[in-house]
Protein backbone atom coordinates (compact mmCIF):
# COMPACT_ATOMS: atom_id res chain seq x y z
CA UNK A 1 0.00 0.00 0.00
CA UNK A 2 1.62 3.51 -1.13
CA UNK A 3 0.17 6.25 1.25
CA UNK A 4 1.56 9.48 0.74
CA UNK A 5 1.22 12.77 3.04
CA UNK A 6 2.83 16.36 1.97
CA UNK A 7 2.87 18.60 4.52
CA UNK A 8 3.79 22.15 4.28
CA UNK A 9 3.84 24.94 6.73
CA UNK A 10 4.45 24.94 10.88
CA UNK A 11 3.50 22.28 13.14
CA UNK A 12 3.42 22.79 16.66
CA UNK A 13 5.51 19.80 19.03
CA UNK A 14 3.00 20.73 22.03
CA UNK A 15 3.65 20.65 25.43
CA UNK A 16 2.09 17.91 27.32
CA UNK A 17 -0.02 20.11 30.06
CA UNK A 18 0.00 19.31 33.88
CA UNK A 19 -1.38 19.76 36.97
CA UNK A 20 0.35 20.98 39.72
CA UNK A 21 0.97 17.76 41.03
CA UNK A 22 1.99 16.02 37.78
CA UNK A 23 -0.98 14.27 36.67
CA UNK A 24 -2.02 15.25 33.26
CA UNK A 25 -4.10 18.04 31.98
CA UNK A 26 -6.41 16.66 29.37
CA UNK A 27 -9.27 19.63 29.41
CA UNK A 28 -6.26 21.93 28.72
CA UNK A 29 -5.87 20.42 25.30
CA UNK A 30 -9.32 22.15 24.26
CA UNK A 31 -7.81 25.87 25.08
CA UNK A 32 -4.26 24.86 23.67
CA UNK A 33 -5.73 23.66 19.97
CA UNK A 34 -7.76 26.70 20.10
CA UNK A 35 -4.33 28.74 20.42
CA UNK A 36 -2.19 27.40 17.81
CA UNK A 37 -4.85 27.38 15.39
CA UNK A 38 -5.33 31.76 15.89
CA UNK A 39 -1.81 31.63 15.74
CA UNK A 40 -1.82 30.02 11.99
CA UNK A 41 -0.17 26.51 13.06
CA UNK A 42 -1.46 23.93 10.93
CA UNK A 43 -0.45 21.04 12.58
CA UNK A 44 0.35 19.28 16.11
CA UNK A 45 3.02 16.86 16.40
CA UNK A 46 1.79 15.22 19.48
CA UNK A 47 3.81 13.50 22.31
CA UNK A 48 7.58 13.96 20.40
CA UNK A 49 10.17 15.46 22.91
CA UNK A 50 8.50 18.85 23.66
CA UNK A 51 5.63 16.47 24.83
CA UNK A 52 7.86 14.96 27.28
CA UNK A 53 6.73 11.63 25.89
CA UNK A 54 9.30 8.97 27.30
CA UNK A 55 8.10 11.04 31.13
CA UNK A 56 4.68 9.31 29.94
CA UNK A 57 3.26 5.70 30.59
CA UNK A 58 1.55 4.44 27.58
CA UNK A 59 -1.67 5.20 28.92
CA UNK A 60 -1.27 8.95 29.27
CA UNK A 61 -0.22 9.09 25.54
CA UNK A 62 -3.07 7.56 24.60
CA UNK A 63 -5.19 9.99 26.62
CA UNK A 64 -3.10 13.00 25.20
CA UNK A 65 -3.52 11.49 21.67
CA UNK A 66 -7.17 11.22 22.26
CA UNK A 67 -7.71 14.58 23.45
CA UNK A 68 -5.63 16.21 21.07
CA UNK A 69 -8.38 14.14 18.45
CA UNK A 70 -11.15 15.87 19.60
CA UNK A 71 -9.80 19.17 20.10
CA UNK A 72 -7.91 19.62 16.61
CA UNK A 73 -11.10 19.57 14.51
CA UNK A 74 -10.68 20.26 10.53
CA UNK A 75 -7.80 23.35 11.47
CA UNK A 76 -5.01 21.00 12.66
CA UNK A 77 -3.48 18.16 11.21
CA UNK A 78 -2.85 15.82 14.21
CA UNK A 79 0.97 13.43 13.71
CA UNK A 80 1.80 11.28 16.76
CA UNK A 81 4.29 10.43 18.01
CA UNK A 82 4.77 6.49 19.01
CA UNK A 83 8.04 5.63 19.42
CA UNK A 84 9.05 3.72 22.09
CA UNK A 85 12.35 1.76 23.70
CA UNK A 86 9.57 -1.27 24.42
CA UNK A 87 8.77 -2.38 20.77
CA UNK A 88 5.22 -3.70 22.50
CA UNK A 89 4.49 -0.80 24.00
CA UNK A 90 5.50 1.45 20.01
CA UNK A 91 2.73 -0.69 18.49
CA UNK A 92 -0.09 -0.59 20.76
CA UNK A 93 0.62 3.46 20.52
CA UNK A 94 0.39 2.99 17.11
CA UNK A 95 -2.66 0.95 16.44
CA UNK A 96 -4.36 3.18 18.81
CA UNK A 97 -3.45 6.22 16.96
CA UNK A 98 -5.08 4.71 13.93
CA UNK A 99 -8.04 4.02 15.96
CA UNK A 100 -8.51 6.99 16.68
CA UNK A 101 -8.25 8.67 13.02
CA UNK A 102 -4.77 10.55 13.39
CA UNK A 103 -3.64 11.69 10.65
CA UNK A 104 0.01 10.09 10.29
CA UNK A 105 2.37 8.85 12.76
CA UNK A 106 6.43 8.99 13.95
CA UNK A 107 8.58 7.19 16.15
CA UNK A 108 12.02 8.00 16.95
CA UNK A 109 15.04 5.54 17.45
CA UNK A 110 15.34 3.27 20.46
CA UNK A 111 17.32 4.99 22.99
CA UNK A 112 18.64 2.24 25.20
CA UNK A 113 19.04 -0.64 23.68
CA UNK A 114 20.00 0.96 20.24
CA UNK A 115 20.13 -0.62 16.61
CA UNK A 116 23.65 -1.40 15.56
CA UNK A 117 22.43 -0.66 11.88
CA UNK A 118 20.32 1.14 9.96
CA UNK A 119 18.91 -2.65 8.77
CA UNK A 120 17.55 -2.90 12.32
CA UNK A 121 16.24 0.30 12.86
CA UNK A 122 14.34 -0.64 9.54
CA UNK A 123 13.29 -4.09 11.37
CA UNK A 124 12.02 -2.16 14.68
CA UNK A 125 9.85 0.41 12.85
CA UNK A 126 8.06 -1.81 10.26
CA UNK A 127 7.29 -3.45 12.91
CA UNK A 128 5.71 -0.10 14.39
CA UNK A 129 4.24 1.08 11.13
CA UNK A 130 2.73 -2.27 10.39
CA UNK A 131 0.36 -1.69 13.33
CA UNK A 132 -1.25 0.91 11.70
CA UNK A 133 -0.89 0.09 7.84
CA UNK A 134 -3.22 3.05 6.91
CA UNK A 135 -1.07 5.87 8.43
CA UNK A 136 1.46 7.58 7.07
CA UNK A 137 5.04 6.73 9.08
CA UNK A 138 7.61 9.45 9.58
CA UNK A 139 10.84 9.42 10.84
CA UNK A 140 11.75 10.68 13.52
CA UNK A 141 15.28 11.58 13.45
CA UNK A 142 16.44 13.30 16.42
CA UNK A 143 20.44 12.11 17.32
CA UNK A 144 20.92 14.40 19.66
CA UNK A 145 18.24 12.80 22.03
CA UNK A 146 18.42 9.22 21.44
CA UNK A 147 22.37 8.95 20.21
CA UNK A 148 21.28 6.73 17.48
CA UNK A 149 22.99 8.86 14.69
CA UNK A 150 22.33 6.60 11.46
CA UNK A 151 21.84 7.39 7.37
CA UNK A 152 18.47 9.75 6.92
CA UNK A 153 19.03 8.77 3.17
CA UNK A 154 19.59 5.06 4.10
CA UNK A 155 16.67 5.04 5.94
CA UNK A 156 14.48 6.07 2.86
CA UNK A 157 16.41 4.15 0.60
CA UNK A 158 15.84 0.67 2.11
CA UNK A 159 12.70 1.36 3.67
CA UNK A 160 10.38 0.82 0.16
CA UNK A 161 9.73 -2.73 0.60
CA UNK A 162 9.71 -3.11 4.19
CA UNK A 163 7.54 0.25 5.13
CA UNK A 164 5.61 0.86 2.16
CA UNK A 165 3.68 3.54 4.44
CA UNK A 166 6.86 5.87 5.01
CA UNK A 167 6.06 9.15 4.06
CA UNK A 168 9.38 10.97 4.91
CA UNK A 169 11.29 12.03 7.89
CA UNK A 170 10.87 14.49 10.95
CA UNK A 171 14.66 16.01 10.57
CA UNK A 172 15.71 17.40 14.06
CA UNK A 173 19.24 16.84 12.69
CA UNK A 174 21.85 19.73 12.55
CA UNK A 175 23.91 17.72 9.42
CA UNK A 176 22.53 20.10 6.59
CA UNK A 177 24.62 18.17 4.29
CA UNK A 178 22.44 14.85 5.25
CA UNK A 179 19.38 16.62 4.86
CA UNK A 180 20.23 18.02 1.08
CA UNK A 181 20.66 14.19 0.57
CA UNK A 182 17.35 13.51 1.79
CA UNK A 183 15.20 16.09 -0.05
CA UNK A 184 17.21 15.03 -3.35
CA UNK A 185 16.29 11.46 -2.82
CA UNK A 186 12.58 10.66 -4.57
CA UNK A 187 11.73 14.46 -3.71
CA UNK A 188 8.58 13.54 -5.11
CA UNK A 189 7.68 10.63 -2.55
CA UNK A 190 8.88 11.86 1.11
CA UNK A 191 8.31 14.89 2.99
CA UNK A 192 11.02 16.52 4.72
CA UNK A 193 9.86 18.20 7.64
CA UNK A 194 12.46 20.36 9.49
CA UNK A 195 13.07 20.24 12.81
CA UNK A 196 15.63 22.69 14.34
CA UNK A 197 13.56 25.97 15.02
CA UNK A 198 17.22 28.45 15.25
CA UNK A 199 17.76 27.81 11.86
CA UNK A 200 14.33 27.14 9.84
CA UNK A 201 15.99 29.33 7.16
CA UNK A 202 18.43 27.02 6.29
CA UNK A 203 15.41 24.12 5.47
CA UNK A 204 13.89 26.52 3.58
CA UNK A 205 16.71 27.12 1.76
CA UNK A 206 17.43 23.73 1.29
CA UNK A 207 13.59 22.76 -0.20
CA UNK A 208 12.08 21.58 3.17
CA UNK A 209 8.22 22.68 2.41
CA UNK A 210 7.31 22.28 6.30
CA UNK A 211 8.79 22.34 9.86
CA UNK A 212 7.99 21.21 13.01
CA UNK A 213 9.12 22.58 16.17
CA UNK A 214 8.75 23.57 19.73
CA UNK A 215 8.92 27.29 19.88
CA UNK A 216 5.99 27.40 17.17
CA UNK A 217 3.68 27.03 20.24
CA UNK A 218 4.08 30.74 21.55
CA UNK A 219 6.19 32.18 18.78
CA UNK A 220 4.48 31.85 15.38
CA UNK A 221 4.48 34.88 13.90
CA UNK A 222 7.82 35.33 13.59
CA UNK A 223 8.51 32.00 11.89
CA UNK A 224 5.58 33.23 9.47
CA UNK A 225 8.07 36.25 8.73
CA UNK A 226 10.98 34.47 8.60
CA UNK A 227 8.80 32.30 5.56
CA UNK A 228 6.97 35.15 3.98
CA UNK A 229 10.13 36.75 3.60
CA UNK A 230 11.71 33.34 2.10
CA UNK A 231 9.22 33.37 -0.46
CA UNK A 232 8.99 36.60 -1.58
CA UNK A 233 12.97 37.18 -1.95
CA UNK A 234 13.79 39.13 0.72
CA UNK A 235 16.33 37.34 2.73
CA UNK A 236 17.59 40.45 4.31
CA UNK A 237 14.34 40.40 6.04
CA UNK A 238 14.55 36.42 6.40
CA UNK A 239 18.00 36.44 8.16
CA UNK A 240 16.74 39.31 10.71
CA UNK A 241 13.37 37.90 11.76
CA UNK A 242 15.51 34.35 11.97
CA UNK A 243 18.09 35.99 14.68
CA UNK A 244 15.07 37.07 17.05
CA UNK A 245 14.66 32.87 16.87
CA UNK A 246 17.94 32.50 17.70
CA UNK A 247 17.82 35.13 20.49
CA UNK A 248 15.01 33.29 22.12
CA UNK A 249 16.85 29.80 21.84
CA UNK A 250 19.97 31.10 23.34
CA UNK A 251 17.17 32.22 26.28
CA UNK A 252 16.13 28.86 26.35
CA UNK A 253 19.32 26.93 26.77
CA UNK A 254 20.14 29.01 29.44
CA UNK A 255 17.29 28.32 31.43
CA UNK A 256 16.63 25.16 30.10
CA UNK A 257 14.66 24.47 27.03
CA UNK A 258 11.19 21.98 28.01
CA UNK A 259 11.03 24.07 31.47
CA UNK A 260 11.59 27.51 29.92
CA UNK A 261 9.45 26.99 27.09
CA UNK A 262 6.40 25.65 29.28
CA UNK A 263 6.59 29.08 31.28
CA UNK A 264 6.53 31.36 28.28
CA UNK A 265 3.56 29.71 27.49
CA UNK A 266 2.28 30.20 30.96
CA UNK A 267 2.64 33.51 30.30
CA UNK A 268 0.52 33.84 26.96
CA UNK A 269 -2.55 32.29 29.03
CA UNK A 270 -2.15 29.15 28.31
CA UNK A 271 -0.96 26.94 31.78
CA UNK A 272 1.14 23.95 30.92
CA UNK A 273 2.32 23.54 34.44
CA UNK A 274 5.00 21.83 35.54
CA UNK A 275 7.61 20.02 33.87
CA UNK A 276 7.70 16.12 35.11
CA UNK A 277 10.95 14.94 37.11
CA UNK A 278 13.62 13.98 36.79
CA UNK A 279 13.53 17.82 35.02
CA UNK A 280 13.11 20.79 37.40
CA UNK A 281 10.76 23.18 37.63
CA UNK A 282 11.09 27.15 37.09
CA UNK A 283 11.06 29.46 39.91
CA UNK A 284 9.18 32.58 39.99
CA UNK A 285 12.53 33.79 40.04
CA UNK A 286 13.64 32.67 37.10
CA UNK A 287 10.57 32.87 35.45
CA UNK A 288 11.11 36.62 35.26
CA UNK A 289 14.01 36.81 34.37
CA UNK A 290 13.37 35.09 31.42
CA UNK A 291 10.34 37.18 30.64
CA UNK A 292 12.59 40.33 31.05
CA UNK A 293 14.93 38.64 28.93
CA UNK A 294 12.71 38.02 26.15
CA UNK A 295 9.09 40.04 26.31
CA UNK A 296 10.82 42.60 23.75
CA UNK A 297 11.36 40.50 21.12
CA UNK A 298 8.52 41.07 18.42
CA UNK A 299 7.34 37.35 18.14
CA UNK A 300 4.76 36.01 20.84
CA UNK A 301 1.63 35.02 19.50
CA UNK A 302 -0.06 36.75 22.71
CA UNK A 303 1.55 39.54 24.65
CA UNK A 304 3.22 38.46 27.14
CA UNK A 305 2.50 38.83 30.91
CA UNK A 306 5.49 39.47 33.60
CA UNK A 307 4.87 36.58 36.47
Amino acid sequence: MEIRLHLSGLIAAPFSPMHEDGRIDLAAIEHYARLLAEAGVMGAFVCGSTGESHSLSTQERMQIAESWMKAAGPNLAVIIQVGHNSLPEARALAAHAQRIGAGAISAMAPSYFKPACVDDLIDFFAEIAASAPILPFFFYDIPSMTGVNVSAREILEKSAERIPTLAGIKFTNPNLMALQECLAFRSNDFTILFGIDEILLSGLVFGCPGAVGSTYNYAAPVYHRIIRAFQSGDMAAARREQLKSVELVHSLHEFGGLRAGKAIIAMMGMDCGPVRLPLRRMTVDETRALYDRIHHLDIFSRPLTRP
